[in-house]
């Protein structure tokens, strides 16, 4: 926990103001940004003011966008982070062996993150790219995530939150989705058909260091007219298992 006295709230509602941009909401004034980031409208029009005269953001002088700028951060992470360095060349051997697609993400929030990726070049999900954000809820690699936090932290990630729908096949019910989760939990891996995107089928793997803590997951996205779930899971499942096994040492 930081002291107060370390504490920088300037920083901080920046950070939030900038934080406040994502696909449902790609164009913000000082209204909408002080709402998306619980602040003042006169401070949310400061930080743009502020964002756009550093180059992270654009404007016309009412609205507001990020600019190519804001991709400096996730480029610096994925060509200098380590995880992403360890993984890659196993997502890139498991693609060449399939033709199938592999991501491996982190858990942020309410929200998984891709942080490497390899497969075909044609995008068969929507999103699927480095640094694509997604509802944890939804995905197999999401779900694969929340599975390894304790009973204690994953009730407190549940408590009132509401799962938004997505398609007509996302688990909502706070009480089915618990026991998702907790199947997932007994069965150490997850598949999720069409809840996050129709016409997309996944399956995902913790990925766990020596010490045991999961630090991603593993997952393979196919089109249910080429591979069923059975399938996927008869398989690409021990191929997935086999990958996090040779990469728990590097982990």
């Amino acid at each position: 926990m930081i002291a107060k006295a370390d504490y920088i709230e300037g920083i901080a509602k920046g950070m939030a103001v900038l934080e406040s941009f994502d696909t449902e909401r790609q164009r913000l004034n000082a209204t909408l940004a002080a709402q998306r980031a619980g602040i003042t409208r006169a401070a949310a029009r400061r930080h743009l003011l502020t964002l756009a005269h550093l180059g992270y953001l654009e404007t016309d002088g009412s609205y507001f966008w990020l600019a190519p700028k804001v991709l400096r951060f996730s480029g610096s992470y994925l060509a200098s982070a380590r995880l992403p360095r360890l993984i890659q060349p196993t997502l890139n051997r498991m693609a060449a062996q399939t033709a199938e697609s592999f991501s491996a993400v982190v858990l942020d929030g309410d929200q998984v993150v891709i942080i490497a990726r390899s497969g075909s070049t044609r995008v068969l999900a929507y999103g699927m790219h480095l640094g694509a954000r997604l509802p944890a809820h939804a995905t197999s690699t999401g779900r694969v995530l929340l599975a390894a936090k304790t009973k204690a932290a994953f009730s407190e990630w549940m408590r009132g939150r509401e799962l938004a729908r997505l398609t007509a096949h996302t688990t909502v019910d706070p009480k089915k989705f618990r026991a998702l989760i907790a199947e997932v939990r007994t069965r150490d891996y997850c598949v999720a058909s069409e809840e996050h995107e129709l016409g997309v089928h996944a399956l995902a793997v913790p990925l766990r260091n020596l010490q045991g803590q999961t630090v991603a997951a593993l997952n393979v996205i196919a089109a249910p007219h080429k591979l069923d779930t059975r399938t996927m899971e008869r398989s690409l499942l021990p191929l997935l298992v086999e990958a996090a096994r040779e990469l728990r040492p590097l982990l």
